[in-house]
């Protein structure tokens, strides 16, 4: 098979990711037909495709997006190593949301049309699907309590330390710091704010002392007191399946 063996993973070692049972190892090996190499700004699935495939990312940083008739974008939340993509063409048909690289990145491929056999002879497997798509829900909850009732800076303080706690437990973080390679207009766009107020926001976070974003770095200083501003507990992620 071309690309990484599946046993030769560099996500299994992470602790973000539960471990495989010898069998579940042996099916994803078959499960996995390839790998997808994109260079940044590629559109990996488009919303209303129809995709055969099904994507986990093994390297790089994506954009989850939805396009308004009016032309503006709606950005869904990020795609970090580990992260599966493509099973809602999967259930439903086709996409409803665009998936698009923020940077180089590396996918494991996977036959769409293989997906029903994973429920009928894998149900633990299926079960983690069942269980990322849970943990998607949550989320958009989340993100959705945030631009509902957080102001500016408590919605930037939020989206900042769930995504350094993400990359960290990831594997990610060098010394403080977390690799963020997006603009701050995605993260504008994620939270429902305007690129000079997400600006003005990250400058003040920044002179006191909490957050420091530039370069496509991301170090938090004081992660708990921007916990404590974002209204948040500070929590590990939970370890969570790897498709």
């Amino acid at each position: 098979m071309p690309g990484t063996a599946c046993k030769n993973c560099p996500l299994r070692k992470r602790n973000l990711f539960t471990p495989f049972t010898d069998e579940e190892l042996a099916f994803m090996h078959s499960f996995k037909t390839g790998e997808l190499n994109v260079d940044p700004g590629t559109t990996i699935l488009m919303e209303g495709s129809n995709s055969p495939q099904l994507y986990t990312v093994l390297e790089g940083m994506g954009t989850r997006y939805k396009t308004l008739e009016n032309g503006k974008r709606q950005v869904i939340n990020f795609l970090f190593p580990g992260d599966f993509t493509g099973l809602q063409a999967g259930i439903m048909g086709e996409m409803q949301h665009s998936v698009e690289a923020t940077t180089h990145m590396t996918l494991c491929a996977f036959r769409r049309n293989d997906l029903w056999q994973l429920f009928r002879q894998h149900p633990e497997r299926a079960y983690d699907l069942t269980w990322i798509a849970a943990v998607e829900e949550h989320f958009l909850g989340e993100t959705i309590a945030s631009l509902g009732q957080r102001d500016a800076t408590q919605r930037i303080a939020w989206a900042l330390v769930r995504i350094f706690e993400r990359l960290r437990a990831a594997g990610l973080g060098r010394d403080g710091d977390v690799p963020l390679p997006f603009r701050q207009q995605d993260l504008a766009d994620a939270l429902g704010l305007s690129l000079v107020h997400t600006n003005k926001t990250l400058k003040a976070l920044r002179s006191m002392g909490l957050a420091h974003w530039n370069d496509g770095s991301l170090k938090l200083k004081k992660i708990s007191a921007l916990a404590d501003l974002a209204m948040i507990d500070l929590e590990r992620p939970q370890q969570r399946p790897l498709m």
